[in-house]
């Protein structure tokens, strides 16, 4: 894997997709010029433009592609996160730098923006999360077991 976590699976993957739609534009575009005399330059401009904009997307969808990623998700159990709005029981919380719909977990009090949350679970594509009170300074040990009761 790439330091950015993208492999070459999800790389060739994403590749082999577009690939078939980029060589109906040459020909389409080959076809087009004939009849509307286009210069050689505008066609292979827009060509370059069109490989381009695959190759800008890829960064932020690539995720999409990586099915080796997708069979992981129960890794997830255990990682840490940040609310970004009061779960209350519900809202959504960034892990991993995905931004994920997340319920508190039964028996647990509602956790503010800006919190950080474990996540305990997988309900579907929700994540169950409690408040990750592990690095709080401010709560002792004892006041810590009583945030999920």
């Amino acid at each position: 894997m790439d330091a950015r976590g993208w492999s070459a699976r999800a790389i060739g993957r994403y590749a082999l997709f577009h690939v078939p739609p980029a060589v109906l534009l040459v020909l389409i575009l080959i076809v087009v010029r004939r009849w509307l005399n286009l210069p050689a330059w505008f066609i292979w401009g827009f060509v370059g433009l069109w490989v381009a904009k695959d190759v800008i997307m890829f960064p932020f969808v690539w995720r999409a592609y990586d099915r080796d990623g997708q069979r992981d998700q129960h890794q997830m159990v255990g990682m840490r996160g940040t609310a970004m709005e009061r779960l209350d029981p519900s809202g959504y919380v960034r892990v991993r730098g995905e931004l994920w719909q997340a319920e508190v977990m039964a028996g647990c009090a509602p956790i503010d923006e800006g919190r950080g949350v474990r996540v305990r679970g997988i309900h579907g594509l929700t994540l169950v999360v409690q408040a990750d009170n592990s690095d709080s300074p401010d709560l002792s040990p004892d006041k810590r077991s009583q945030v999920c009761s």
